[in-house]
């Protein structure tokens, strides 16, 4: 699609390829009074001052704030069930072991593709009203090899049916369901289900933690994935240090994700090895976990991106916006540091950050105006829709009345 968006007050992006690690997170590119053109769904040119002639459809940004559509690296979008009562309990001092998983994989596997798609479109949907452009969306939830494809087949449905860009991955283990001993379902995951899965899904993920996946058994399955030609990510320390950053690190995962228990040798290995470190707040917000430490990592240099972690137990949140908040209140990063981890840097741990991310000549035009008139108003106003229209490969695929 070919578009012009004019009339930009603030145009504010990150620049480059890949992922920006220490002080070269917080370093962005703003641009005053400025335009933007998109031809065949890809930006040309990025400049100030009086647009160039343009006979296709335009935009007008209204003077407001515009930045890069927002990434999404880790999502568990699609699921059946609720799992509220799993909510109150913790609200009565419960804590959170990951025992709720089966709940909803009992429930997926009573849905049929047609049933998980439709339940997810909704909840894309207000992802995508919210500015996010680009979501990645995991399995998991199956645990059985058709389970698993199901899963994932519905994800790939998303992909082809919604306007945004839908990553999937397969985390087949994810947790051990109750009718296999822990040895069988790790030989079905390494000698069944990775092989049927390997044209359905971009990644494989483990969870390894305290009580589920060993670094052991990480690593089994990782290593069977790679030859497969999934690129390996992790569930990563996040109830305990089990070393998951640090097989991470030695692996060459694109990314390690949560980390709230990280160890300093952990960032210290993912930083020499370059991984990404996917900071989800919001799921230590919901549980009253401590935070992951933000500051420790982008100081070693290891690169920052920030995710939902969209699911329906440990992490019911799905606005990447109210992430972002949370970012700089408590994780301690500047509005700069957190719109390159919702952008470039999470586009990085996608291996996409060639060509979406950031708004420069031969990326993707994902963009989202926003209601604002500065970067810092985005975290400023905690729980606000401030997305005013979202483009999406030079296409507004949503937009608030009267724009």
């Amino acid at each position: 699609m070919d578009l012009l968006v004019h009339e930009i007050g603030t145009l504010v992006t990150p620049l480059g390829e890949g992922a920006r690690a220490g002080a070269a997170q917080g370093q962005l590119q703003t641009l005053k009074d400025a335009y933007l053109v998109i031809q065949d769904g890809k930006v040309v040119e990025v400049g100030s001052g009086s647009p160039p002639a343009f006979s296709g459809p335009s935009l007008s940004a209204q003077g407001k704030l515009v930045t890069p559509g927002l990434v999404d690296p880790h999502t568990h979008a699609v699921f059946a069930g609720s799992r509220v009562e799993e909510f109150l309990a913790r609200t009565r001092g419960q804590r959170y072991t990951g025992g709720g998983i089966l709940t909803t994989v009992a429930a997926v596997r009573q849905a049929n593709q047609r049933e998980l798609v439709e339940l997810a479109r909704p909840r894309l949907r207000r992802m995508l009203e919210e500015g996010t452009t680009t979501v990645e969306i995991k399995s998991g939830y199956g645990l059985t090899p058709e389970d698993e494809l199901k899963m994932l087949s519905a994800i790939r449905e998303l992909g082809q049916t919604t306007p945004l860009t839908v990553v999937p991955t397969f985390l087949g283990a994810h947790a051990f369901p109750a009718e296999l001993s822990r040895q069988e379902y790790l030989d079905l995951v390494v000698e069944e289900m990775l092989p049927q899965v390997a044209g359905l899904a971009e990644f494989c993920d483990v969870f390894c933690d305290q009580g589920f996946y060993t670094p052991e058994e990480a690593r089994r399955v990782l290593e069977a994935a790679k030859r497969l030609g999934l690129a390996p990510k992790l569930h990563a320390d996040e109830l305990a240090p089990v070393g998951a950053a640090e097989l991470a690190a030695a692996l060459g995962a694109i990314s390690a994700d949560h980390l709230l228990h990280i160890s300093q040798a952990g960032i210290e290995a993912m930083a020499r090895a370059g991984v990404v470190a996917v900071l989800l707040p919001g799921t230590a917000f919901v549980l009253a976990e401590p935070y992951p430490p933000a500051r420790a990592l982008i100081e070693a240099g290891v690169p920052v991106a920030l995710g939902t972690d969209f699911n329906p137990g440990s992490c019911p949140i799905s606005s990447l916006p109210l992430v972002m908040s949370l970012a700089v209140l408590k994780l301690g990063l500047t509005p700069e540091e957190t719109l390159c981890a919702a952008t470039l840097n999470a586009a990085a741990a996608l291996n996409r950050a060639h060509e979406l991310g950031s708004l420069e000549p031969g990326k993707l035009g994902d963009l989202v105006i926003w209601d604002a008139n500065f970067l810092g108003e985005l975290p400023y106003f905690i729980g606000h829709r401030l997305s005013l229209a979202v483009v999406k490969a030079g296409e507004v695929v949503w937009r608030a009345s009267g724009v």
